[in-house]
């Protein structure tokens, strides 16, 4: 072996150890982020179509008072305590989050990841008509194996919706975040971070301008609380 040569081997068998150790801790440092899932506010047609992404659909004026109460809820927090508020691109959320955003002081961003799912042929088509079809059944109880004629799937939905929010989380660490969208992504996201099949995420309910609070930690979600509408949110930490 030539003079020198075991110094060197060492020096850099301490230093590749050592990136080692430092990228290690840098994964397992990473700071828990807490997700805010609000379900927009009523509309004229809540309950009654299946609007999906119409155009042109705003909040009535129940709506109105159910978005001004989640930002109050969500203001209670503190100051300085939420990070960000995206909204999905429709009017409906949009007009959720606007109050939501104006108590914290802060500006809604949208992410086109947050939309309502692609119904296809059925957007807009009345839900007394939808449940009479066969197909109907099918969305009710095997979900994971439906896609909207002309439009998305479940299964599709569940993960545009669900690498949004890791994409968000991974760009808010140790931060909150609150994300205005819709009752069947939120489910879909819920039932994700539960570890329930999509075939069961029927069963979640996700009522109007609900909050449904995730903690997204390195090692893995953690469920606070779903379809909140009264309770104190600062009471929604792990156990």
């Amino acid at each position: 072996m030539a003079p020198g040569t075991g110094k060197r081997t060492a020096k850099k068998t301490a230093k590749k150890s050592s990136a080692r150790s430092k990228r290690g801790a840098s994964s397992t440092d990473v700071k828990p982020t807490l997700v805010l899932l609000v379900r927009h506010g009523k509309t004229p047609t809540t309950g009654k179509v299946l609007p999906g992404r119409a155009k042109n659909l705003h909040l009535a004026p129940e709506g109105i008072k159910q978005a001004e109460r989640a930002a109050e809820r969500i203001a209670a927090l503190g100051e300085g305590k939420v990070a960000a508020v995206y909204a999905s691109p429709m009017e409906r959320t949009q007009e959720t989050a606007a109050p939501i955003a104006k108590a914290l002081k802060l500006r809604v961003r949208t992410h086109k990841g947050l939309i309502e799912a692609d119904f296809g042929q059925w957007t807009g088509r009345k839900l007394t008509e939808l449940n009479k079809l066969p197909e109907w059944k099918t969305v009710q109880q095997y979900p994971s194996g439906f896609r909207f004629p002309g439009g998305e799937s479940f299964a599709e939905m569940q993960t545009r919706m669900v690498d949004t929010i890791h994409e968000l989380v991974a760009k808010h660490p140790g931060e909150t975040i609150v994300c205005t969208s819709h009752a069947d992504t939120i489910k879909a996201a819920a039932a994700s971070a539960l570890g329930t099949h999509l075939d069961q995420f029927q069963r979640i309910v996700i009522g109007q301008c609900s909050i449904t609070a995730i903690l997204y930690t390195p090692g893995g979600p953690i469920v606070l609380g779903v379809n909140s509408t009264g309770d104190d949110l600062s009471t929604l930490v792990p156990s």
